[in-house]
C-alpha cells in the first residue's frame, strides 16, 4: 500500500490519497464544513486526480470521504464571503462555477474509471460529483438532496452530469422540490449503479472486475462514454456560469444564503398546513 503524503507544513490536508488493491483511494476529508466544495478542496482534489492518472498502481479510482457527509455542496461561507477582493460578486460566482466545471470535467474525462463511494450525506453541488463519477455506490445510511432550490439557486452546472444519468421526471422532482431521498431512491432513479449494505465490500468487490482490464481498453471505452457529457459541458458552460452568477447577485440568494448559515428557514417558506 501506497500511503497518502505527509500534510505539506501550513496547508491543511483536504483530500487524502492512497493506492490500495489496485485503485487510488481519494478521500474527501474537509469535515468541518463536511466536505463542502472551496477552492482548496478542488485545487487538492485536482491534484489527487492528476497523480491517479499517472499511477501504474492504480486500475481505477475511488472517490470517497471522510466523516458522515459525502459533500455538503459549495462552501457558502466562503462564497458569502466572497466580496472581499476586487471583483463583482457577479464575476466571483462566475469563476467559482467555471472552477467547479473544470473538477467536472476531470472526473468525467479522467482516463481511469472512477467509483463514487458514498456512506454519508450528499448535497447541491455534491450530486454533481457523484453523477460525474463512471460508478456510484451508497450505503443505507446514505441521503441525497438537490438543495439549491430551497437557497434561491439553480443547479446549473450540475444538471449536464444529473440529466445524463437520472430519469428525466425524476430529476424534475428532484430539482423543483429539494426533498431529500435515499439510497435505494437513487438507485431506483439512475444516480446510483447501486444501494448496498457494505460500502467497502463492494466498492473492493468492483475494484476487482477491472483488474483483468486492459489500460488502454479502459481509457479508449471510458473515453467513449464520456464524450456525450463533455460535449454538452463543453457547449453550456458559458451560459451555466452565467447563470450562477446572475443569481447570486439576487437579493433571494442572499436571503437563502443567509437563513442558511444562521440555521433558519428563508423567508418565503410557507409554514405547514
Amino acid at each position: 500500500m501506497a500511503a497518502a503524503d505527509d500534510q505539506t507544513v501550513g496547508v491543511p490536508v483536504l483530500v487524502r490519497y492512497e493506492v490500495s488493491g489496485g485503485a487510488a483511494r481519494v478521500t474527501l476529508d474537509s469535515q468541518h464544513n463536511r466536505n463542502a466544495i472551496s477552492s482548496a478542496l478542488v485545487e487538492q482534489l485536482h491534484a489527487a486526480l492528476d497523480r491517479a492518472a499517472a499511477d501504474d498502481g492504480a486500475r481505477v479510482v475511488v472517490l470517497g470521504h471522510a466523516g458522515g457527509t459525502f459533500c455538503a455542496g459549495a462552501d457558502l461561507s466562503e462564497a458569502s464571503a466572497a466580496g472581499a477582493d476586487q471583483s463583482s460578486p457577479e464575476a466571483q460566482a462566475a469563476e467559482r462555477t467555471r472552477v467547479f466545471l473544470g473538477l467536472l470535467r476531470a472526473i468525467i474525462s479522467h482516463p481511469k474509471p472512477v467509483i463514487a463511494a458514498v456512506d454519508g450525506h450528499v448535497r447541491a453541488g455534491g450530486m454533481g460529483l457523484v453523477a460525474a463519477c463512471d460508478l456510484a455506490l451508497a450505503g443505507p445510511t446514505s441521503t441525497f438532496a438537490l438543495t439549491e432550490v430551497r437557497l434561491g439557486l439553480a443547479a446549473a452546472m450540475i444538471s449536464v452530469p444529473l440529466a445524463a444519468r437520472i430519469n428525466s421526471r425524476d430529476l424534475a422532482r428532484a430539482l423543483l422540490t429539494g426533498e431529500k431521498f435515499d439510497a435505494a431512491h437513487a438507485s431506483r432513479i439512475g444516480l446510483l449503479s447501486e444501494a448496498v449494505d457494505d460500502v467497502d465490500a463492494a466498492v473492493d468487490e468492483l475494484v476487482a472486475a477491472f483488474r483483468p482490464c486492459s489500460p488502454q481498453g479502459l481509457a479508449e471505452n471510458k473515453a467513449l462514454l464520456a464524450a456525450p457529457m463533455l460535449a454538452d459541458l463543453d457547449a453550456r458552460g458559458e451560459d451555466l456560469a452565467g447563470v450562477t452568477a446572475r443569481l447570486f447577485t439576487t437579493a433571494e440568494v442572499a436571503e437563502g444564503m443567509t437563513a442558511f448559515l444562521e440555521r433558519r428557514p428563508p423567508s418565503w417558506a410557507t409554514p405547514d398546513a
